[in-house]
């Protein structure tokens, strides 16, 4: 594979409360993001984290360190509330809300909405707010892992690549599942993956293999991409 035709991976992290709505505690920030941040380190590449404005301001030091270390903040929204459940106005609140909070840290251009849960009808409102990117949509959930990224109403739409759970399951599945993705490749996670759930009132797919083994997952996933000759970017910088 020619440089002018490597494959492009943004891995991206939802920064939000632990597996809402089932839990209500915060062990992914204190805990789990201190090791994300530290992997990153390690394999030397750049991440983009979607969070939450409820996060940064509980936890606005882990915010700073993120950016401190050179990734990508974006928007996760500010409560976490699922966009197909408000009206408009509280739509353009939340939008609001989390870009005033989240841009005290750096610049904030890209949004993922949470649950990948985002009306088509509000676009407008990211644009009008200074977003350029959107991840709201799910290959996984439009059906095709060959969903092309689209320009829609002046919006950059990178669509995440695939569901968490699959990618901390073994690796002859979880390679077999990655080396389908297509560039760009847009794997996302969960800081309360990396924290032992394994005890928690969870469904099994989001209690399997948390904790220590989502860290090795996650940096074998890695290392997977990087034998392919991956490029590793933030999401704000895929053109469409």
């Amino acid at each position: 594979m020619s440089s002018s035709q490597a494959l492009e991976v943004c891995i991206t992290i939802d920064v939000e409360h632990d597996c809402p709505p089932f839990l209500t505690t915060y062990r992914g920030i204190e805990h789990g993001m201190p090791r994300l941040l530290a992997l990153f380190q390690e394999e030397a590449i750049p991440a983009t984290f979607f969070t939450t404005g409820d996060v940064a301001r509980r936890y606005p030091d882990t915010v700073r360190a993120v950016v401190a270390a050179g990734h990508e903040l974006g928007s996760h929204g500010d409560t976490h509330k699922r966009f197909s459940q408000m009206a408009q106005p509280e739509a353009q609140a939340e939008i609001t809300q989390s870009a005033k909070t989240l841009r005290k840290f750096g610049p904030v251009v890209s949004f993922r909405a949470p649950n990948l849960d985002f009306p088509d009808a509000y676009l407008p409102l990211l644009r009008e707010e200074g977003f350029v990117v959107d991840s709201s949509k799910g290959r996984h959930k439009l059906g095709s892992y060959f969903v092309k990224p689209e320009v829609v109403d002046g919006v950059r739409r990178v669509p995440a690549s695939i569901s968490p759970s699959p990618l901390r399951t073994p690796a002859p599945i979880r390679n077999l599942l990655c080396a389908l993705l297509d560039s760009p490749a847009v794997p996302f996670f969960h800081p309360w993956e990396f924290v032992d759930m394994t005890g928690e009132p969870l469904r099994f797919d989001n209690r399997l293999r948390t904790g220590e083994p989502a860290v090795q997952c996650l940096r074998e996933t890695i290392r997977f991409f990087k034998r392919r000759g991956a490029r590793f970017r933030r999401i704000r910088e895929i053109m469409v």
